[in-house]
């Protein structure tokens, strides 16, 4: 078994205040030590937080994000504290999904990645936000995200 790199990292076994903003976040890399073998990472985030930018009002979410890495695997407590830093950013679910996605794709150039955000209805409308970055390719299991839809009373 290959040991993963971890010599470039700077959050991993630190202390880490807390980002103020997605932009202040630091996303970290590691190598992927099985290149060239297909298969899906998937990270869940059943409880993302961010704000209205209009009402300043929390927007909830349960986020999960799939990707077939290339060279390049997301080290998670660094995920996780990018994740978090939405906490305190207003910014519609879609701008919030999308940037999510797209951080992701220019840190690792994965070979696929899609992304599905959730979001808990207030105001009575759920907005959910489906975004990948192409077709997913052939003789990977891909699972289904197992997000049922929002069914309110009905």
């Amino acid at each position: 078994m290959a040991k993963t790199d971890v010599s470039g990292l700077s959050q991993l076994g630190q202390a880490v205040a807390q980002p103020a903003s997605p932009e202040e976040a630091t996303l970290e890399k590691v190598p992927a030590s099985h290149a060239g073998t297909k298969y899906v990472v998937r990270f869940t985030a059943p409880e993302f937080t961010s704000l209205c930018p209009m009402t300043g009002q929390p927007d909830f979410a349960h986020i999960v994000i799939d990707y077939i890495p290339r060279d390049w695997l997301v080290e998670s407590k660094s995920l996780k504290l990018f994740l978090t830093s939405f906490r305190n950013h207003g910014a519609f679910h879609e701008d919030c999904t999308i940037d999510i996605a797209k951080r992701l794709v220019a840190l690792l150039d994965p070979e696929w990645l899609r992304i599905g955000a959730y979001w808990y209805p207030r105001g009575g409308i759920p907005i959910d936000v489906f975004w990948q970055t192409g077709p997913a390719p052939d003789g990977v299991w891909i699972p289904d995200q197992g997000v049922a839809p929002y069914r309110g009373r009905g």
